[in-house]
């Protein structure tokens, strides 16, 4: 008997990011909303983060309404039904649920049933993880159209005494449509882990602790703020570097640079490492938002293109970076 031969699925060999949406919290937390629990000041805030303001979303508001937001402002810029949206990746770190996903939840939400939706922990990372996938799935012919979220409420996991981190968090989603091109839009993702420095940062307790003793406290978000500062500014100036090789471009040809919004310090010498040119415009979103981890890159790219339309059709470098530890990077055409 002849073996039949399996059929493959093929699709095409270029895509692109066609449109970004974003919907941040409804509250505006100042620095000085936040000083007195860690005993510190706007100005320490401002000088060691570069934090004026962070959004926040009220009780009422979810990740999945943040997430539903910028999902159907990213479709209708597209131009596209939900109908046509062949996938949907959600990268989350702060669903309300374990399970089920909020993927699955949100492609319901805006119509996208029967697509496949599944929920990404990377972290900060989360985004560029979710471009990565959403091209080999187009270009496997496994999809048309993804549409690929980075969506945290993580005020739900912010402690007010915690020095660490939760002074920097912030609420919100950003949404990317991606989808075939007749060019190359999206370059080869640059990705990675080093769990070997797991306790850098991520929750301070598992949740069975919690449910086990309940009068203790809940698990909330903390990090060795000098480690990630370390690890983000030297190493991770090498991937992105390794993502400008891997797209066959220099820093030159950018017309933007968006890290994930971790830290404006971070951010800054970020660009001294790279030696990024003045004409390279670099997102800092992290002043009036704060770090939305997931969120953040979507997001920044929403207001760059906004405070700068001028850059759409140009080149930017993403990276992201956060617990596992985790990473990725890539070179997209801003849409």
């Amino acid at each position: 008997m002849t073996e039949p031969t399996l059929h493959q699925s093929v699709g095409v060999p270029f895509t692109r990011i066609y449109s970004v949406g974003a919907a941040r919290g409804d509250l505006t937390v100042t620095n000085d909303d936040i000083a007195g629990p860690i005993d510190s000041s706007d100005e320490w805030i401002r000088q060691r983060t570069g934090v004026i303001t962070r959004k926040r979303a009220s009780s009422a508001v979810q990740a999945i309404d943040l997430a539903e937001a910028a999902s159907r402002e990213a479709i209708e810029k597209a131009g596209i039904s939900p109908s046509q949206i062949g996938a949907v990746i959600v990268s989350t770190i702060s669903n309300a649920v374990q399970t089920p996903s909020l993927a699955a939840l949100l492609a319901d939400r805006i119509g996208a049933t029967p697509a496949p939706a599944y929920d990404v922990s990377a972290a900060c990372a989360g985004y560029t993880y979710g471009i990565a996938q959403a091209d080999a799935f187009i270009r496997a012919g496994l999809a048309e159209y993804v549409l690929v979220v980075g969506a945290e409420k993580l005020s739900d996991f912010a402690k007010p005494t915690d020095r660490t981190i939760s002074f920097l968090l912030g609420d919100g989603a950003g949404a990317a449509i991606v989808g075939p091109s007749d060019t190359p839009g999206i370059a080869a993702t640059v990705w990675g882990s080093d769990g070997s420095k797991w306790d850098a940062v991520g929750m301070d307790r598992p949740f069975k602790e919690a449910f086990d003793d309940p009068d203790g406290e809940f698990p909330t978000l903390r990090q060795e703020g000098q480690t990630v500062f370390r690890w983000a500014v030297w190493e991770m100036a090498k991937v992105a570097q390794q993502a400008l090789d891997a797209a066959g471009v220099t820093s030159e040809q950018l017309a933007a640079f968006i890290p994930h919004q971790a830290n404006m310090r971070i951010i800054d010498e970020f660009a001294k490492q790279l030696k990024l040119p003045e004409s390279v415009i670099i997102a800092r979103d992290i002043a009036t938002t704060g770090n939305t981890s997931a969120a953040s890159i979507p997001l920044a790219t929403h207001r760059l293109l906004e405070e700068h339309p001028e850059l759409s059709g140009g080149l930017a470098l993403q990276i992201g970076f956060g617990a596992g530890l985790v990473f990725g990077a890539q070179v997209v055409r801003l849409p």
